[in-house]
């Protein structure tokens, strides 16, 4: 092919248009496989030389990346970059699955920070503010379909408007319809955007569904903004407070002498820090990943079901081979009045409202940005302890609030008192023998930190007295329920439970035999690793008529309080249920080389294997 040197100039856009027009495309077959409307990376590189676009190959091939960065085009199975080689290529059509929006005025991408104005100080104030001026946004400006995340995120500094940027774009521009009708069509539709939501997509697209993900809220989910991430930041920098400050004797019989006193813990540094590690773990869930380098088409909206084979999002209809619901779960308050009021007062962005109380579950834990004096946490299960312990390792007076008399109910009662011991040495405070929660309420106090101060009461069950509790920061952490409301399953015949979720068989398949269940809405196990392997099975079931059964997961999981505790296969109370004769072994720490060396000599691994066959249970 010849072609005139005088086609291209030194504008890499140009040079892409003039790319696009001039090589070479064509269905073509590669192994039995065919693949419609390619271009050769070898014959693209002939193409950039002759035409003088570039003097060598080497640089034609530097071109071509260039041109994939710019999404002209991309490897058939997004397995290659750009080579000059027998390798297919096909050209990315306009907005083929999904993209930022651009502002008209200045030709960039629309971000979160387009939104924000700062925050006014109130002239009427006889004092400074206690809380940090951060620009806040204006929701009038706001789509309504994002208006709700702007609630729910603050406060709006650079480390979360990249964050929202990166996994709820605002103005996102949905993927062009691929019917004539306006509809689009897909091998595999995903409705949930958390972590089995998105090994679902990214797995089906790799290897070779067509598919789309439905999020309403925030991609990453649970795990990435609310979870796993941010509360395991925050861990870290309480474990580091306790080693210098609160282990003292430990360090001395070590050699390392330390002044507890000149330890200061600085709580806004540590939040920052939380939200700068949330951040910058994003781009791995971020809407522009998924869409540009996993090849999926992305939707920012509500998914409903219109019928057995369709869903709905943003006024499309998607019509699916296979769907997944992969919706997580969400936190439930406890009956207690005043709660309902307080908590929504709490997540309010209207002014009158400030300040705000401190009334939590974990989705706006990772918002505060001042310490709390006191903080009281209702829930004595993972979540409750993994957060009260770091608060109270962090400086806050801490006091968690239980009715079963236990903590970490699942777990041996033994290992969890070993748990509920340190905590104690700690300083935290437990009451669990709430026989009922009564009230709660503000007391009109404003502490020196900003928040107000609130008071609560409850009925113990010993006692059969009202206690009563002042502080100023409430988490509650009681519980939690399958998100399966709101998505018009009756019109997909896809039968839940409000309280169980979606009712699978055990290879994860709905009422709806197209219709497959990931994660905590359809499970027991509310793991990230459980719903990344269930969603592992579903790519299997869904669309290779595999046989994985959910029965067949052995799922281990841990609670990340120090000393921590984690847990793999049936329980004694499981065994004793099913009739299944077992022997006990022990091995404790005290009597381990290495623990004794690191001076961590509590707790101990058990060990339940079958009477007669050794097998570990």
């Amino acid at each position: 092919m010849t072609v005139s040197t005088t086609d291209f100039d030194t504008d890499l856009n140009e040079i892409a248009t003039k790319f696009k027009r001039h090589v070479k495309v064509s269905d073509r077959t590669y192994r039995l496989k065919s693949y419609k409307q390619c271009f050769i990376g070898s014959e693209a590189v002939d193409y950039l030389v002759e035409s003088g676009a570039t003097l060598t190959r080497e640089d034609a091939v530097e071109i071509g990346k260039a041109f994939m960065e710019m999404r002209l085009f991309e490897h058939v199975c997004r397995d290659h970059e750009f080579k000059d080689e027998y390798l297919f290529y096909r050209f990315l059509e306009g907005n083929e699955r999904g993209s930022y929006k651009i502002d008209e005025q200045t030709g960039e991408s629309i971000k979160w920070s387009n939104f924000l104005g700062v925050d006014k100080v109130d002239p009427s104030a006889d004092h400074e503010s206690w809380q940090p001026k951060l620009p806040q946004p204006d929701l009038e400006k706001i789509n309504p379909k994002d208006r709700h995340v702007a609630k729910h995120v603050w406060p709006m500094d650079d480390y979360n408007t990249n964050l929202l940027n990166n996994v709820h774009p605002p103005e996102w521009q949905d993927p062009a319809s691929t019917n004539k009708d306006g509809s689009s069509s897909y091998d595999l539709v995903v409705i949930g955007a958390g972590a089995g939501g998105l090994v679902t997509a990214a797995g089906a697209a790799g290897v070779g569904a067509k598919v789309a993900i439905i999020e309403e809220n925030l991609l990453g989910g649970d795990c990435l903004n609310v979870g796993c991430v941010p509360s395991k930041a925050i861990i870290h920098s309480a474990n580091l407070a306790h080693t210098v400050k609160g282990d003292v004797k430990r360090l001395e019989e070590a050699g390392i002498f330390v002044d507890p006193n000149a330890v200061k813990v600085d709580f806004e540094k540590v939040m920052e820090r939380v939200r700068k590690i949330r951040t910058e773990i994003s781009h791995h869930d971020s809407a522009e990943r998924f869409s540009g380098e996993l090849g999926i088409q992305v939707y920012i909206g509500r998914a409903t079901f219109t019928s057995e084979k369709t869903i709905q999002v943003n006024g499309r209809t998607l019509h699916f081979k296979r769907a997944v619901i992969a919706t997580g779960g969400y936190p439930t308050l406890i009956p207690m009045d005043g709660l309902k009021e307080l908590h929504e007062k709490s997540t309010s962005v209207d002014p009158n409202d400030e300040p705000r109380p401190i009334v939590m579950t974990n989705e706006t834990f990772f918002n505060m940005t001042k310490q709390p004096k006191k903080m009281v946490v209702v829930g004595a299960g993972v979540i409750g302890l993994e957060l009260a312990q770091a608060m109270q390792r962090l400086g806050t007076d801490v006091t968690v609030l239980g009715r079963s008399g236990k903590v970490l109910p699942k777990e041996d009662q033994d290992m969890a008192e070993i748990v509920k011991q340190q905590m104690i040495s700690d300083g935290v405070t437990f009451l669990l023998d709430v026989a009922s929660y009564k009230n709660i309420e503000l007391t009109g106090k404003v502490l020196e930190n900003g928040y107000p101060e609130m008071k609560m009461t409850f009925l113990e069950k010993s006692q059969d007295k009202k206690v009563t509790l002042e502080f100023d920061a409430l988490l509650v952490a009681a519980g939690r329920r399958p998100n399966v409301t709101g998505m018009d399953l009756e019109l997909a015949k896809v039968d839940y439970d409000t309280k169980k979720g979606l009712l699978v068989n055990d290879k994860l398949q709905t009422t709806n035999p197209r219709v497959f269940g990931v994660g905590d809405c359809c499970s027991e196990f509310k793991f990230t690793h459980a719903a990344d392997f269930m969603a592992r099975t579903v790519i299997r079931n869904s669309l290779f008529f595999g046989k994985g059964k959910m029965s067949d997961l052995l799922i281990p999981y841990a609670t990340f309080t120090s000393p921590e505790i984690a847990s793999v296969g049936l329980y004694g109370k499981d065994l004793d249920e099913q009739g299944i004769e077992y022997r006990v072994f022990e091995k404790h720490f005290k009597d381990n080389d290495r623990a004794i060396c690191d001076d961590k000599r509590e707790g101990f691994i058990r060990f339940r294997v079958a009477a007669k066959k050794d097998t570990i249970l």
